[in-house]
């Protein structure tokens, strides 16, 4: 972590450059959808919930334009390629969500909470061709078509890593037997699309073939950082934890705690029957004695000092990308356990 920086200003940093680098390419975006004459009310009040309320996204315009400052190109440029990433990461979470049938997050319903499995699937098909037509009006604002073409490649390939991952992950519900190794497989997988958001940045910013390949490494790594982050999280939450049991897979954590013969038996037995809110909170008990928390945590901050070397050559930015990975970094998580 960042010498002499307390827990709370690398957050307030990080929210600060976060907001700044994102929001008007968030704003940009919103506008995009909401201007559209939508007839359908289910559909136009989905996509105004979405957008107004609930899709906040200002951390992938954010890295596009800090990583492509950081290669020495104009991150302005980067602004619409954003808004289309802005829109098709916003489809790809409400399918996300009809799929994982999560109707909450993080105290907030989903669009398929709040409308249903119909309307969200709508909506999100709405935003995935919208994201994807804005991309061509890029070229209007300076972009060659040259790099919209290898953009389009880099995203479809993403989205076809992201989809298989997907389809992997799918195996693993209900199953008690899967390792730590097989679930980091298709976390790092999941993490396509970050790596695809980091590589085109230092492509719009004429980096070298170093410099890409150097900071779609710190992009996957980014990403991998953010999946576990709230794999953590979700461990720390009662609700979230017997959401992910009955619905999803098994948390990193869990798996790890698992390997260790001494709470193994009963972290079996919680996960044999239909778990509580009772069950569920001495599991994360049984998870941090099993040493769960703490292998995470040890894994990420190894992910960390491998990105952090990959923007070691960073010509700008350098420190507020390295925010970006200390930021994804765990408090201690035994606060959290602590009887309050």
């Amino acid at each position: 972590m960042i010498e002499n920086t307390t827990q709370d200003e690398i957050i307030e940093q990080l929210l600060n450059i976060l907001q700044e680098r994102g929001k008007i390419a968030l704003e940009l975006a919103r506008k995009t959808v909401l201007e559209e004459e939508i007839e359908s009310k289910e559909v136009k009040e989905a996509l105004t919930y979405f957008m107004n309320e609930y899709w906040n996204d200002v951390t992938r315009p954010a890295i596009l334009s800090l990583v492509c400052e950081a290669v020495g190109g104009d991150p302005n440029i980067t602004t619409l390629v954003a808004v289309s990433i802005i829109l098709t990461s916003g489809a790809i979470d409400m399918h996300d969500d009809i799929i994982d049938e999560s109707k909450n997050k993080e105290e907030r319903p989903t669009v398929f909470g709040k409308f249903g499995k119909d309307i969200a699937l709508l909506a999100g098909d709405a935003l995935l061709f919208k994201g994807f037509t804005t991309l061509y009006e890029a070229v209007q604002k300076g972009v060659s078509a040259e790099k919209i073409a290898i953009i389009i490649k880099i995203i479809e390939k993403s989205f076809f890593e992201l989809g298989d991952a997907e389809a992997l992950e799918l195996q693993f519900r209900g199953r008690k037997n899967i390792t730590p190794e097989q679930y980091i497989h298709i976390v790092r997988k999941k993490a396509a699309d970050v790596e695809a958001y980091t590589r085109i940045s230092a492509i719009l910013g004429d980096g070298s073939k170093e410099d890409i390949e150097a900071f779609a490494e710190y992009g996957r790594l980014l990403g991998m950082l953010v999946i576990l982050r709230d794999d953590m999280i979700d461990m720390l939450s009662p609700e979230e934890t017997i959401h992910r049991i009955n619905n999803e897979h098994l948390s990193l954590t869990i798996l790890f705690a698992l390997q260790n013969l001494e709470t193994k038996n009963a972290i079996s037995s919680i996960l044999n029957k239909k778990v509580t809110k009772e069950d569920a909170e001495r599991l994360a008990t049984l998870v941090d004695n099993g040493g769960g928390f703490s292998s995470v945590h040890k894994y990420m901050q190894d992910l960390s000092s491998i990105a952090l070397d990959k923007i070691e050559k960073a010509k700008f930015n350098k420190n507020n990308l390295a925010l970006l990975i200390n930021g994804m970094l765990l408090p201690n998580w035994r606060s959290y356990l602590s009887p309050k």
